[in-house]
């Protein structure tokens, strides 16, 4: 009986903490918005250099070649229909 009471109270107590932290984070994502705008900042200020040349950190060269196209394919993603169930040994760009 006592176990189930303890439950039953830590069961309201986790439904009250995410509450309460749902209402800090709107209220400090909305303090968050409001400083940016009053003090027109961006997010290379905000989040350091690198932030906005994220995409450019993660791109990778091509590997795979089509030598009737010239398509190329980075070896990531989807298998393009020139190289699925092919061996992609023959396809490899050497350098």
């Amino acid at each position: 009986m006592q176990l189930q009471k303890l439950q039953a109270q830590l069961a309201v107590l986790d439904r009250r903490i995410r509450a309460a932290r749902r209402r800090e984070r709107q209220a400090a994502l909305a303090q968050v918005r409001q400083l940016v705008t009053n003090y027109a900042l961006t997010a290379r200020e905000i989040f350091g250099q690198g932030y906005s040349d994220r995409t450019k950190l993660f791109t990778i060269g091509a590997k795979y070649r089509d030598p009737a196209t010239g398509a190329t394919w980075s070896g990531r993603g989807r298998t393009p229909a020139w190289i699925a169930g092919r061996d992609r040994a023959a396809f490899l760009i050497r350098e």
